[in-house]
């Protein structure tokens, strides 16, 4: 009996984790050497508003419990955050950025196919950023698609939005705002815009990602800062 109920836990669990897959692209815990959250940014970044109908999204209401849900589980023990997205909305996107650079645990981004427009923030918000040398990432200003008013109110909302923005990607990797700003507004580059497209290679160069690296590069490094951590004690930890 007591085995029968062990089994039927078990696979209870794992049709649990597939609908979590399904659902929510997200793994609940990995089953290496430790317990990693690996949390997807796909598509669009959705935000207040719904995405067409046929687009792939990220919703950051599915997200947001999932980042509280890591800080407080005491069996995480890091997050990897892999992203290949877009861009979408803009507060949506900070959000969640936040959120992940308030996270205590160690974790990580790593940035396949693309890490566009809003998803730059995402993706220098861990302690550390991966990106493989295939992927890219597009820099440009705030653009709206919607009505927009042409009085200087807009404007300064555009700008305040863009300091926002430029001031969190300064803050969480090793690029200046000053360049940051100039590959933003870099024109020829882009047709029919103005921005820069930087290859995995580029982006660490310019200091915007912190290495290049795979899957097991992310890995393992949240294995070894994971094993640091708990090798500390709260005295030398302060």
């Amino acid at each position: 009996m007591g085995q029968e109920h062990f089994e039927n836990t078990e696979e209870n669990l794992d049709q649990l984790e597939q609908q979590v897959i399904r659902d929510m692209g997200s793994v609940l815990r990995t089953r290496g050497p430790h317990a990693i959250h690996c949390l997807t940014v796909v598509g669009t970044i959705e935000g207040h508003v719904a995405a067409g109908q046929g687009q792939k999204t990220t919703r950051y209401e599915h997200v947001i419990p999932q980042l509280v849900a890591i800080q407080e589980d005491p069996e995480v023990e890091g997050l990897l955050v892999i992203l290949n997205t877009v861009g979408g909305d803009v507060e949506a996107g900070l959000a969640l950025a936040e959120l992940i650079s308030g996270i205590t645990k160690p974790s990580a981004t790593l940035v396949l196919g693309g890490g566009h427009s809003i998803g730059i923030p995402l993706a220098v918000s861990a302690r550390r950023s991966f990106i493989v040398p295939t992927a890219t990432m597009t820099l440009h200003p705030v653009r709206h698609s919607g009505l927009v008013l042409g009085v200087p109110q807009t404007l300064r909302y555009f700008e305040q939005m863009q300091q926002r923005i430029t001031g969190f990607v300064a803050g969480h990797s090793q690029i200046s705002a000053r360049r940051f700003n100039q590959l933003m507004m870099r024109t020829g580059e882009l047709v029919m815009d103005v921005g820069t497209v930087l290859t995995g290679e580029r982006a660490v160069k310019e200091g915007l990602i912190d290495q290049l690296g795979t899957l097991s590069d992310a890995l393992q490094y949240l294995y070894s800062q994971i094993e640091q951590d708990s090798t500390q004690t709260p005295e030398t930890a302060n």
